[in-house]
C-alpha cells in the first residue's frame, strides 16, 4: 500500500469524524472541499468519505482499517482498470435486488454483487453506502471483510457462480479466509 494513500486517507478519516463530532452532519454541506481533489486522484468522492465516518460515530463501525482498505481496493480498481478516469455512470438505485433476495440461501448476497461492482468502478450513487448497516450484517454473517469481497467480486467479475461458491465457503469454513 503506498504511504501517501494511507497517510493523506489518515488525516481525511480524522478529519472527517471530527467534523462530523462537532456537528458538520449534512453530506451536501460537509467542509472537506480542500481535500476534494485528492479525492478524485484516488478515485474516491465526499461520500466515500462521509458515509463511513457517519457510520462510524454513530455505530463504532465501520472502523479506520476497514475504511482504509475498501478505499484501497477502489484505488486499486480505478488506476489499474480504469486508469485514473472516472466512470460517468452512477447505479440506479432500483436496480438493485431486494434486501430480502438470496443466493443459494445467503440473504443479501443478490444485492452486495452490483455494490461491490458499482464501488470498485466509483459509480455508487450519494443514497447508496458500500459498508451500510446491511452490507455489513452480510459480512459478519459470512465472514468476510468488506476489502475482501471487493477483491474477488473484481477476480470473479463475470462469474457471479463464482463470489457465490466463495462466500458459501468462507460461511463453512471462517478461519480459512482470514
Amino acid at each position: 500500500m503506498s504511504v501517501i494513500f494511507n497517510t493523506h486517507l489518515s488525516r481525511i478519516w480524522n478529519n472527517a469524524v471530527s467534523l462530523y463530532q462537532v456537528g458538520n452532519t449534512d453530506a451536501d454541506c460537509f467542509p472537506i472541499e480542500n481535500d476534494l481533489r485528492l479525492l478524485a486522484e484516488f478515485g474516491m468522492n465526499k461520500m466515500d468519505v462521509f458515509d463511513y465516518a457517519e457510520d462510524w460515530c454513530l455505530h463504532q463501525e465501520p472502523d479506520f482499517m476497514t475504511f482504509l482498505l475498501v478505499h484501497y481496493e477502489r484505488w486499486n480498481y480505478f488506476t489499474e482498470e480504469q486508469e485514473s478516469v472516472s466512470s460517468s455512470q452512477l447505479l440506479d438505485p432500483s436496480s438493485l435486488p431486494d434486501k430480502t433476495d438470496e443466493a443459494k440461501g445467503i440473504v443479501w448476497l443478490p444485492r452486495i454483487i452490483p455494490k461491490a461492482k458499482a464501488k470498485l468502478r466509483g459509480e455508487l450513487p450519494p443514497s447508496v453506502m458500500y459498508g451500510c448497516g446491511g452490507d455489513r450484517l452480510f459480512f459478519q454473517t459470512n465472514h468476510v471483510h468488506p476489502s475482501q469481497f471487493l477483491r474477488i467480486t473484481r477476480r470473479f467479475w463475470n462469474n457471479e457462480q463464482a463470489i457465490i461458491n466463495w462466500v458459501l465457503d468462507c460461511k463453512s469454513s471462517p478461519k480459512s479466509h482470514y
